[in-house]
């Protein structure tokens, strides 16, 4: 058999096997007794035939034929396990996210039924891959023969497309998404976009805030210590102190901590959403390339003279504290909270009194957690915070039933409830020597099996708001608002305000009295509560 006709056949089983996410997306809302359903479907099948066939005759040779087209094969059971699964689309941003996954993460979504799925969707074409005997021919009659199966397929495509254009051009036009659904072409196509993106990102950060400093207090005051924690995957609606059914927030309610009630994030990844939030561009600017080689709010305040920490319990700060002081988590240290190359959150707060007693001057330290990393809730929390039951403990959110997944995912929140308050306590213990606060926001949030979506990840465009709204939270304390003459009653009233990640920088560096050019009072919500200037 030819290397062309090889390549043919497996954009066969390609175009049918693996893109019926992509098909029925594309069909929604069609009658199929109607004969013009048939011909668009029959049209898309050609396409996408011809598209792949394209793709793999460009990057293969008959010498890596075999092994080209079982990666991509393999590739593509395991995207569709995952499109099938839990609705995800293999865009840019889910691609930088598979690329930044640990060992940890990655092994908490390795699962018997992801085992059969790749076993079912692959097996066929493996064994047709590596039985077939291919035929050798010259070089010149090879490549001329390359050249016009190429054309072939890339002739089929614009016909099959023509076909149908008035129907195809509506469809992509108004779902730009779907195209993330076309498996293999999305992998090959995100990931070679992730990775020139990162080859074309300059070693060297732009600076922003080169005029950044403190300004003189009036008096004598002590310094500042505040703490930002960065929670992971929790959704407004799950939020007990934005009136959830359930109050998943207990010690925060206590502690009468500033909640607000109406954010929505800058992405539904971390890798979008952390960058973003910490950037001066934010999301109504938003360049993932500028924020992406520009610093971030943590290198203004260490150029105004605070001292940064960042500690971590996830994937890294993803740019956002390059050069900076980065504390890791000590598994020792932490006993008890950690196990199978995981700790629970508490363990963010181990060792903190050290930063805290080497420290004379204003100090900002950022708690990333690991909060409700899905699909495995039930890990993220320990036993005596199983509040909520019976619980769905397996990482296979379609084997249990819809209650039991809240359930889990509500015991975590629970449980990040309970770091925060500890993170609290931390603080008062340390008003002798500064002025304390906490603001805590989420990154993302996630889908539970609302329209059938789990996890996070979805095109921004096509998110629902359980992936894009957050919960956010601040306290300050009594020394912190004094000192900064922040009036509570005018916060409280900001509370309900439409607001997002873009109101981090800027609120920051209000309540830290940071002055910069790249201040911006409008974003700063306490701004209309203190003295400015």
């Amino acid at each position: 058999m030819a290397t062309e006709s090889l390549v043919l056949w497996i954009s066969v089983y390609v175009a049918l096997a693996y893109n019926g996410s992509f098909l029925r997306a594309s069909t929604t809302g069609r009658s199929w007794e109607a004969t013009e359903t048939w011909f668009f479907v029959g049209a898309l099948v050609v396409s996408l035939i011809a598209l792949h066939g394209l793709i793999f005759s460009i990057g293969v040779a008959r010498w890596s034929v075999r092994p080209l087209l079982t990666a991509s094969v393999l590739v593509a059971a395991f995207a569709t396990f995952y499109m099938q699964r839990y609705g995800v689309y293999y865009d840019p941003s889910m691609l930088r996210n598979v690329l930044r996954t640990d060992t940890a993460e990655a092994s908490e979504l390795i699962s018997w039924s992801l085992i059969a799925h790749v076993s079912l969707y692959s097996a066929v074409p493996l064994w047709a891959i590596w039985r077939v005997r291919l035929t050798r021919t010259s070089l010149w009659r090879a490549v001329l023969r390359r050249i016009a199966f190429s054309a072939f397929c890339a002739v089929a495509v614009v016909a099959a497309v023509l076909l149908i254009f008035q129907d195809f051009s509506a469809l992509m036009r108004n779902q730009k998404e779907l195209r993330y659904l076309i498996t293999p072409a999305n992998v090959i196509y995100s990931t070679a976009r992730v990775l020139s993106t990162d080859a074309e990102k300059p070693k060297i950060r732009q600076p922003v805030g080169l005029d950044a400093r403190v300004a003189a207090p009036s008096r004598t005051q002590k310094p500042k210590l505040l703490f930002i924690v960065v929670g992971e995957t929790v959704r407004a609606s799950n939020w007990g102190l934005n009136g959830y059914e359930r109050q998943t927030t207990p010690n925060l309610q206590a502690l009468n901590a500033l909640n607000f009630g109406n954010v929505t994030a800058c992405g539904t990844d971390t890798e979008t959403s952390l960058p973003c939030m910490f950037s001066a561009i934010g999301r109504r600017d938003y360049d993932e390339t500028r924020i992406r080689s520009s610093e971030s709010l943590l290198h203004v305040l260490a150029r105004a003279g605070i001292a940064v920490h960042w500690k971590d319990n996830q994937s890294g700060c993803k740019g956002v504290c390059d050069g900076l002081s980065v504390i890791p988590v000590d598994p020792p240290a932490a006993a008890g909270l950690c196990s199978e190359g995981r700790c629970l959150d508490e363990a963010l707060l181990h060792g903190l009194e050290s930063v805290a007693e080497a420290s004379e001057t204003t100090t900002v330290v950022v708690l990333h957690m690991l909060g409700n990393h899905g699909p495995a809730y039930f890990k993220r929390y320990p036993a005596a915070f199983r509040r909520f039951e019976p619980t769905c403990d397996t990482g296979e959110l379609r084997k249990c039933d819809r209650q039991s997944i809240v359930n889990a995912y509500d015991n975590a929140v629970l449980y990040t409830d309970h770091v925060l308050g500890q993170a609290v306590a931390f603080l008062k213990r340390q008003e002798s020597r500064f002025d304390t606060a906490m603001l805590y926001v989420s990154d993302h949030g996630e889908s539970l099996g609302e329209k059938g979506l789990f996890l996070h990840g979805l095109p921004r465009a096509i998110a629902p708001d359980e992936q894009t709204k957050v919960p956010m939270v601040w306290w300050l304390s009594d020394g912190f608002k004094e000192s900064r003459m922040v009036n509570s009653d005018c916060l409280k009233e900001k509370s309900s305000a439409a607001l997002s990640h873009d109101n981090l920088f800027h609120s920051v560096l209000g309540l830290l009295g940071v002055s910069t050019q790249v201040y911006e009072q409008g974003l700063d919500i306490s701004a209309a509560c203190r003295p400015i200037g």
